[in-house]
């Protein structure tokens, strides 16, 4: 039986050697005579405390694991390009943009969200799509995933969410009445819940999904003036789904399938590549946009703010080891260049603070002196030192405090004519949004616009067939939502949850 490359990855490991590998060694580099034995008072024992390479062994063996991602826990990670193909310099004067034709490196992940790191890549859950540039001025982290939009628009509910998709904290079983009670209680969910129980919830892989910065950014141009944009990166593959049996099918048989598919994929030369777009809002049209323009709930309508072309993303490379360069890998909405700046989303304002501070969690205040992190094409200088997993030179002499009169780095006046003013005004409170907002207008235009009646009837059958398992309390609450969306999408549900009992009887 044939096997596929990802299958042969030791036999093409092994045929790519040169010569011998030489002498397995410590941690420190010495040569080992005898691998395969402890040392011991003779062949039968007992151990010695002197083995110290026993004791390396076993020390490192136990410490092999770092925390797991709380969210984004499994995925798949692949490097390429980015290539400018079209001018947005009115619009932009970040170096990664400034010419067309200029290729920036880039490192990507794709995961699931909600499950642990074995879970199957096949669940019905949104896809984090996460690109890193190494720009000129540093590393520039966009962090989506493949919906334009998300659950909720305060970051204070985000552990709460997160906890719904999680493990009952008595029972340790995913819960269905935790889900819905959350959802149907949150009405602002209902657009991104109907996304993920469309064909959309369940990407044929990762090569056949768009990838959405999902939040509104701020771009400022070379003469200081901004502007409010959203980064979409269109497949290029086409979009291609699973219908429901198909992913449960593959969940059991495959739990891999679409970490296997990618790695498959770049191994054969066949380069997945998405084209990178744009909206542009300029602030007196955000003043007027009949939505909050910096709500993630919501989408900008391309009818009214069309998509830009920037350029093309191209995977060419998968990595050398998966734990190095995909495990350790570390994104965060922070990591920001000049000519882009965060807008006054509130979602992405604490997304500024949480990602940064999880990696400091998992891999240490040093995490981005990790090589896959590390900005490579410019050099770091700060005042920043010491820590846990210092590696590089600890910027050797240099000092380490500001001002100084001893040729510390300085200021750059090219980053600071790039920020932008915004002036605001209001009166500090906590401003809870649930009900202020319009939950639904939007996901109306997503099912009767959007969807045809298959694909319709394919939403509704996959919400039944997951709410079903919640309290009926809570299913009436949620059909209700989706009454409010359209009263056929809340009668399809009805009808279709009378099936599903009837079925389960």
């Amino acid at each position: 039986m044939s096997r596929d490359t990802a299958s042969n990855q030791l036999i093409d490991y092994k045929n790519s050697l040169n010569s011998a590998p030489g002498a397995v060694t410590t941690g420190a580099g010495a040569p080992i005579g005898v691998k395969d034995a402890t040392m011991t008072v003779g062949p039968r024992g007992p151990a010695l405390l002197q083995d110290v390479n026993f004791l390396d062994e076993m020390a490192h063996f136990d410490r092999e694991r770092i925390p797991e991602r709380v969210v984004h826990a499994k995925g798949a990670g692949a490097f390429g390009y980015f290539e400018v193909t079209d001018d947005i310099t009115k619009y932009c004067a970040a170096k990664v943009f400034e010419k067309v034709g200029k290729r920036t490196p880039v490192a990507v992940r794709f995961s699931t969200v909600g499950g642990e790191s074995g879970s199957a890549d096949t669940a019905r859950d949104p896809r984090g799509f996460a690109v890193k540039f190494y720009t000129d001025d540093g590393v520039w982290d966009l962090v989506g995933n493949n919906t334009p939009i998300f659950f909720i628009r305060d970051p204070i509910l985000f552990p709460s969410f997160i906890h719904t998709q999680k493990r009952n904290p008595q029972t340790h079983l995913k819960d269905p009445d935790m889900f819905w009670d959350f959802i149907s209680l949150r009405p602002e969910t209902t657009h991104q819940v109907s996304f993920l129980f469309s064909d959309r919830g369940t990407p044929d892989g990762y090569r056949y999904m768009h990838g959405y910065g999902s939040h509104t950014f701020k771009m400022i141009n070379a003469k200081g003036e901004p502007i409010y944009c959203k980064f979409h990166f269109r497949c290029d593959q086409g979009i291609k789904n699973l219908d429901a049996k198909k992913a449960d099918e593959l969940a059991g048989s495959d739990p891999d399938y679409s970490i296997r598919d990618l790695y498959n994929a770049i191994k054969e030369g066949n380069f997945p590549s998405w084209t990178l777009r744009i909206q542009v809002m300029t602030f007196e049209q955000a003043q007027k946009f009949k939505y909050n323009p910096f709500d993630v709930t919501k989408v900008w309508p391309h009818s009214e703010y069309p998509l830009i072309t920037v350029g093309k993303m191209v995977l060419d490379r998968n990595p050398t080891n998966y734990f190095a360069e995909v495990e350790q890998i570390a994104f965060s909405p922070a990591h920001l260049v000049p000519g882009i700046e965060p807008s006054p989303d509130k979602m992405l304002q604490g997304r500024l603070f949480s990602y940064s501070d999880t990696h400091r969690h998992r891999l240490g205040p040093n995490y981005l002196q990790i090589p896959v992190n590390c900005p490579y094409r410019v050099p770091v200088k700060n005042y920043q030192r010491d820590g846990p997993m210092t590696v590089t030179d600890n910027q050797g002499g240099a000092p380490n405090y500001y001002p100084n009169s001893f040729s510390g780095p300085e200021t750059c006046p090219r980053s600071r004519s790039l920020e932008s003013k915004l002036p605001v005004s209001g009166d500090v409170y906590r401003y809870s949004s649930g009900d202020t907002e319009d939950n639904f207008g939007q996901v109306t235009d997503f099912w009767v616009h959007v969807l045809d009646e298959p694909a319709r009837q394919r939403l509704v059958n996959n919400i039944a067939g997951n709410l079903v398992n919640a309290s009926q309390f809570i299913q009436e609450r949620a059909v209700k939502n989706f009454t409010n969306v359209h009263p056929d999408f809340g009668r399809k549900l009805t009808e279709a949850l009378k099936l599903v009992k009837s079925a389960k009887m």
